[in-house]
């Protein structure tokens, strides 16, 4: 494909928009995991761990026909996924067991957060991607580049309200139980095995949501 062709640019394009589509997400996950950083690494962990996840993404894309075919990939995504929206609100506990919220976290365990729950979550924009690339990897690195200052950018963003209205990170841990909902309901043998009854996925949807605040809020209370 010529880079200089119609074909190239629309398609470059409409990488682009995916990953600003989907940079909503990614933008909750960093700022929630760098959150309890010093101030001085919070800025590197919102880099660093973007291009980590970046990465990893790049090579997901390339072998994204390959993971389709793994059984109950969506399934274990999802529930790993429940976990991070439960970690990422309870809060690392500091040395005394205190979980206020405030304890300091290593910049290496941040880092790890963010790449983990952002392969976990990358799914759908690893399919949405490899589509829109048509077999195209310059495609895919250049997207994946460009997309590369809009997260920072979007997860400096979140930081500062974070920062100033704290009850934000309920909202972010809602967003991933609901993201970990819909991949577990995606997996092919869950919708066979659940049969008719798959028509009401969104109860489980709640379920979740509902189940990961209601945890998340009981920790806190139970070690602040």
């Amino acid at each position: 494909m010529d880079i200089f062709s119609l074909e190239f640019l629309s398609a470059l394009g409409a990488i682009i928009l995916i990953d600003l589509v989907l940079a909503g997400d990614n933008a909750l996950v960093i700022a929630m995991a760098a959150r309890k950083l010093p101030p001085v690494d919070q800025k590197k962990a919102i880099v660093w761990g973007t291009v980590g996840a970046i990465a990893v993404r790049s090579v997901m894309t390339l072998g994204v026909v390959w993971l389709l075919k793994i059984p109950g990939l969506l399934l274990a995504g999802g529930l790993l996924l429940v976990w991070i929206s439960i970690k990422l609100l309870v809060g690392d506990q500091n040395e005394h067991g205190k979980g206020d919220g405030k304890g300091e976290v290593s910049l290496m365990s941040a880092m790890k957060t963010i790449v983990i729950a952002d392969a976990v979550m990358g799914v759908d924009n690893v399919l949405g991607v490899a589509g829109a690339a048509q077999g195209s990897f310059l495609l895919v690195i250049l997207g994946l580049l460009i997309s590369i200052p809009i997260v920072v950018w979007c997860s400096g963003l979140v930081l500062r309200l974070i920062d100033r209205f704290p009850q934000i990170i309920y909202l972010g841990s809602g967003v991933l139980a609901w993201t970990a909902a819909q991949m577990i309901f995606s997996e092919p043998f869950v919708l066979t095995f659940l049969g008719d009854i798959s028509r009401f996925t969104w109860l489980f949807d709640i379920f979740v949501i509902a189940g990961v605040l209601s945890f998340g809020y009981w920790r806190k209370r139970k070690t602040s």
